[in-house]
């Protein structure tokens, strides 16, 4: 019996089992499926050099107490501190992101006919917002700005069917009016809302994935790798692995994806039948190991032609690496022009924002509370959550469930 069983040794998992450790809970366990630590956040040595497995991740400067707390342990001295540099690949031409507040980068007919674009939008011609993704597109950013780049950027992120996607997540996205817009053209300087990012840290000697080691290190007699999640039972309170150990827990906190567990005893049929329809895509990157000349930390492709959707420019954040790798949703891997020097998988790498979502995900929470089971991160939330809201979001569960 323990008082807390972990499933998933990413950042939710490790954030919550070393708050434990901080107040010297001694009854808890991480359950991991991996040989090492570090979920979406991995990195493996190519190449002579760190490269981040799962894709782009970074350590956002935003909260500062989340970076003070994970600055104990990986010191900030081992830091390096970046202004984003993020670029589109657009008419053959490298525009900053976003978009609509960068404009003004292109030739003046490009720029007046995404002005008129923008300006014939819904949202500057008094229609209501939509409730689905493809129409918001529309809606917000106009025609041009739509077909060019954020329809085929996101049909070759998530899958072509967008319609299936709500409106409800994009406060992720970066919000720029068009007096914005239009200001950024006049005074050649981007306005507006910024996304994500805007400054961030990245380790100087390792990948992103050393902070995790470091973070598993120090919980290392909790932690019980190559331990993949078969089923819960809400009623036993029991979890059982691939191994056939079974874990009694007072409390369960899940980080890993809810539709990857095989067996979910005690839960509502109709539930279970929500967690099948949870949606999520498949990204594969790919290694390439030649440089590009670019200052970009990472480029944007919303071109059709090309399989991928990502660049990650590591030679650019990664101190004395070279090259770079792409981001590839798992349905367009065939259409791969050129071989990898190292490629990796990622079977759960986005869960999909879809209309059904909010419902199946409060249904499906509020009842496994009740049981003191508690989803946390980005799959135990189904939320597409960065490292830094995924750690900040396990302090608040921590704070709210944390009995002595």
């Amino acid at each position: 019996m323990y008082k807390y069983v972990i499933l998933g040794a990413g950042p939710a998992g490790l954030t919550f089992a070393n708050k434990l450790k901080d107040v010297g809970e001694t009854s808890f366990v991480v359950l991991e499926k991996e040989a090492v630590a570090g979920g979406l956040c991995r990195s493996q040595d190519v190449d002579g050099f760190p490269l981040d497995i799962g894709g782009g991740h970074f350590l956002d400067k935003k909260y500062p107490e989340v970076n003070e707390y994970l600055f104990q342990f990986m010191p900030e001295s081992e830091w390096t501190l970046f202004t984003r540099d993020s670029r589109i690949k657009i008419n053959d031409s490298m525009i900053a992101h976003p978009l609509e507040a960068n404009i003004w980068q292109m030739d003046l007919s490009n720029q007046v006919a995404y002005l008129k674009s923008v300006a014939a939008a819904g949202c500057n011609t008094g229609e209501s917002m939509p409730s689905k993704f493809v129409d918001w597109i529309y809606w917000k950013l106009g025609k041009k700005i739509a077909d060019d780049y954020m329809i085929p950027y996101n049909q070759k992120m998530f899958g072509e069917n967008l319609n299936v996607l709500g409106t409800y997540w994009l406060e992720k996205l970066p919000n720029v009016s068009f007096e914005e817009t239009l200001l950024s053209c006049l005074s050649k300087k981007a306005y507006g809302t910024q996304p994500g990012h805007a400054q961030f840290y990245y380790p100087k000697k390792y990948g992103y994935g050393e902070l995790w080691l470091r973070m598993a290190d120090r919980v290392k007699d909790h932690m019980k790798y190559h331990s993949s999640i078969k089923q819960i039972d809400f009623d036993k309170m029991t979890v059982s692995d691939c191994c056939g150990n079974d874990y009694k827990a007072c409390n369960m906190i899940v980080t890993i994806p809810w539709a990857s567990v095989k067996r979910l005893i005690g839960m509502p049929v109709s539930m279970i039948e929500g967690v099948k329809k949870l949606q999520s895509s498949s990204v594969q990157i790919d290694y390439q190991p030649c440089n590009i000349n670019t200052d970009a930390h990472w480029i944007y492709v919303p071109d059709s032609d090309l399989a991928y959707h990502r660049i990650l420019v590591r030679h650019n954040f990664c101190p004395g690496s070279s090259g770079y790798w792409t981001e590839t949703n798992v349905n367009r891997i065939g259409q791969m022009k050129q071989t990898s020097a190292f490629s990796y998988l990622n079977v759960y790498a986005y869960p999909l924002n879809t209309l059904d979502k909010p419902q199946i995900m409060n249904r499906l929470l509020k009842f496994a509370k009740e049981k003191k089971v508690y989803g946390l991160g980005r799959w135990g939330e189904h939320e597409h959550y960065n490292s830094d809201v995924t750690v900040k979001r396990a302090f608040e569960l921590f704070n709210k469930i944390y009995e002595k």
